[in-house]
C-alpha cells in the first residue's frame, strides 16, 4: 500500500497526498496557492496549513493573484482580524508582495508554470536515492530557483521552502517506491533521472 505513510500522519494529510501532492502542476492559480501555503507554513506545521486552508482561501480571494496584488492596508487589517487566521502581518504582506512578483513573471514568461518548469525542460526529476527515503531539505536546484525568485522580488521563499514546493507541484517526484503514485506519475508524465541532488540538464 505504501502511500508514503511515514510522512503523512492525519486524514487531511492523506487526502492531500493522494489527490494533490507530487502531481505535475501547470495551473498558475494552484501554483500560487501552493507557494503561498509554503510561505504561511514557515515556522509552523504543515498539518496546521491544511487545517486552515479554507480560511486562507477566504482571506486571499481563493488565491487570485490578480486581486491580491492590489491589496491595500485595509485588506491587511481585514485578514488580520479574520477569526482563526494566522495573525502574521509579515507573512500577509509577503503574500501580497509575492502576488505582485508573480504577475511580473507571468508577463515575462507567459505563465509562472512555464517559468518554473523551464528549469527541468518540462520533466519531473527522479533523484537517485530519494524514492528510498533519502530526501534532503533542500538541494542545488531549490537554491538556484530561490535565488532567482529573490531577485525577482519574491520573499519568504528560501531553498527549503522552494524545495517543498518543487515536491508539491511535481517537479521533483519524492513519493516513495512503495507508494502507488510514484509509478503512476512516472508512467503518465515525462521524467528525467538525476544523480543525487545534482542538476545536470
Amino acid at each position: 500500500m505504501g502511500y508514503c505513510n511515514s510522512w503523512w500522519a492525519t486524514k487531511a494529510d492523506e487526502v492531500y497526498h493522494n489527490k494533490e501532492w507530487g502531481r505535475p502542476l501547470h495551473n498558475d492559480r494552484k501554483q500560487f496557492e501552493f507557494l503561498m501555503l509554503e510561505v504561511m507554513q514557515c515556522g509552523l506545521s504543515w498539518q496546521l496549513m491544511l487545517k486552515k486552508r479554507a480560511i486562507f482561501r477566504k482571506c486571499f480571494d481563493n488565491f487570485d493573484f490578480n486581486k491580491i496584488a492590489k491589496y491595500s492596508v485595509k485588506d491587511i487589517n481585514r485578514i488580520l482580524n479574520t477569526p482563526d487566521m494566522i495573525r502574521s502581518e509579515r507573512k500577509i504582506k509577503a503574500v501580497i508582495q509575492n502576488a505582485q512578483a508573480f504577475l511580473c513573471v507571468r508577463k515575462e514568461f507567459g505563465s509562472f508554470s512555464a517559468y518554473l518548469w523551464s528549469y527541468t525542460g518540462n520533466k519531473t526529476i527522479l533523484y537517485s536515492g530519494h524514492a528510498n527515503g533519502n530526501v534532503p531539505a533542500s538541494n542545488g536546484l531549490s537554491a538556484l530557483i530561490s535565488r532567482d525568485l529573490k531577485k525577482r522580488g519574491f520573499t519568504f521563499l528560501g531553498p527549503i521552502t522552494v524545495y517543498s514546493h518543487l515536491q508539491a507541484c511535481g517537479i521533483i517526484n519524492d513519493h516513495s517506491t512503495d507508494c502507488p503514485l510514484y509509478k503512476q506519475i512516472n508512467a503518465k508524465y515525462p521524467t528525467v533521472k538525476q544523480p543525487k541532488d545534482q542538476e545536470i540538464f
